[in-house]
């Protein structure tokens, strides 16, 4: 055999896209859903690398779907414009004024951000507010009370985004809703994710988030669960194992595995190309949920 000393870096690039070849012929043509939030959308240099992994997603087969927050900027400008905020159980108070700037910094600012951060990077991405074409429809939010114009998510009118896919572009979604009695509704971006999976019945839906995924030992941040099936996560929430702000996070992954997204990805938006480690590696960075889980299953 010839001598690959001198090779040894291109390599170890070779093989990593070779581990990567399964898991591109399995995903092709399925649709992923990002939750793109989190430390990912705070540092720069994240943010430049998850918009590469979602261009280079869509290059490789997978149709990605981003839906995304940006509550600090929404706190900055509100409290640059004197505004006072508050929350209940994670949820803004949001009465006339606020949502006016809610929907002034999701869909005019952190939206086209991401869009034109996306098309920097070789995508064809397409920016959206969830009143296009009523594509979320929300009634109020009432199981925290009354916190004004905050909504719950009750129909996903997913044809334009199908539409969008099949021509080649990457849709993003700011989580303003329109409202059933013709309000507009600020809704919770995790939440809003979920129910776009599971209309579009996607293969998956990763949350980017800040922490580390489920933890075995919640003092030990390399004791990451790699995956747990639908009961197990059920468990594990009903006795209140895990953190406090992983809680709804939690909830939102059931829910999709119940409405037939087929994995549930939480993973650390804080990892340099976490997307596609946790996709296209046979280990992943995250924990992975499923309504089953089998040795063959990606990470």
């Amino acid at each position: 055999m010839i001598k690959e000393e001198k090779f040894l870096d291109e390599i170890k690039k070779a093989e990593v896209l070779v581990e990567a070849l399964p898991y591109i012929k399995k995903f092709s043509g399925k649709v992923a859903v990002i939750k793109f939030g989190g430390n990912a959308m705070k540092d720069s240099l994240i943010k430049k690398m998850v918009a590469q992994d979602i261009v280079l997603m869509k290059y490789v087969g997978l149709n990605p779907v981003v839906v995304h927050g940006g509550g600090p900027e929404i706190t900055k400008f509100l409290k640059d414009l004197n505004v006072e905020t508050n929350f209940v159980n994670g949820l803004r108070v949001t009465d006339g004024k606020t949502m006016e700037i809610v929907e002034m910094v999701l869909v005019g600012k952190v939206n086209k951000d991401i869009t034109s951060l996306i098309n920097k990077m070789g995508g064809k991405a397409v920016g959206l507010s969830g009143k296009d074409s009523n594509l979320l429809e929300a009634k109020k939010e009432l199981s925290n009370g009354d916190l004004g114009f905050v909504g719950e998510v009750v129909n996903v009118n997913k044809d334009i985004l199908n539409i969008l896919i099949n021509k080649g572009y990457i849709p993003v979604i700011a989580p303003c809703a329109i409202g059933i009695d013709g309000n507009t509704y600020n809704v919770n971006a995790d939440l809003a994710a979920s129910k776009i999976a599971a209309a579009l019945n996607a293969e998956k839906f990763i949350l980017l988030t800040d922490v580390e995924g489920i933890l075995k030992d919640k003092g030990n941040k390399d004791s990451v669960i790699s995956r747990v099936n639908l009961s197990q996560a059920k468990e594990l929430l009903d006795a209140k194992y895990v953190s406090e702000g992983m809680v709804p996070k939690l909830q939102c992954c059931i829910e999709a595995v119940e409405s037939g997204v087929k994995r549930v990805h939480i993973i650390d938006g804080r990892i340099s190309h976490s997307l596609l480690l946790e996709i296209y590696t046979d280990k992943g960075v995250g924990t992975m949920i499923a309504k089953e889980c089998f040795d063959d299953d990606n990470l």
